[in-house]
């Protein structure tokens, strides 16, 4: 069983949609994040995002570098001193810049989410990277943002 059919049958017990008519993986993601389960997060948005086209395939890819993000932070929070976790913060600051880039030409407002607070929230995570010298991790399970899920 494949990656996307795994991910598939993890979420076909969801309801088919939310009340604002948003795909079950599409809110699961928000859950997922707001549990700073990140990865889980990447990868249910993946499945939508493997079968989308055009601008909503560039909102659900920005949406995954922002968790990608966050799986790095998370990673160097618990081992620092680690060979490979400990130098994930400049791969954090770059999945981080991209989500921006990624959601620059979208309205403010897609898909029932505030896009303008995603973006300044990327934008805000790879700056405070880039202040720290790459060397102050910006991410702590107390401080760990939470997203609005969508209307």
């Amino acid at each position: 069983m494949g990656k996307h059919d795994k991910i598939a049958a993890r979420f076909a017990g969801l309801i088919a949609a939310d009340a604002g008519g948003h795909h079950p993986c599409y809110t699961e993601y928000f859950r997922l994040f707001n549990e700073r389960e990140y990865y889980a997060a990447h990868d249910v948005l993946e499945h939508l995002w493997l079968g989308s086209e055009g601008e909503q395939h560039t909102f659900y890819k920005a949406l995954i570098q922002l968790a990608g993000g966050y799986v790095h932070l998370q990673h160097q929070h618990r081992e620092p001193d680690h060979r490979i976790h400990g130098r994930r913060l400049r791969p954090a600051a770059r999945l981080f810049k991209r989500c921006a880039e990624l959601l620059e030409p979208l309205p403010d407002s897609y898909e029932g989410l505030d896009v303008a607070a995603i973006r300044a929230l990327a934008l805000g995570q790879a700056d405070e990277l880039a202040r720290s010298g790459f060397t102050g991790n910006v991410w702590t399970p107390a401080t760990a943002p939470r997203l609005d899920p969508p209307d």
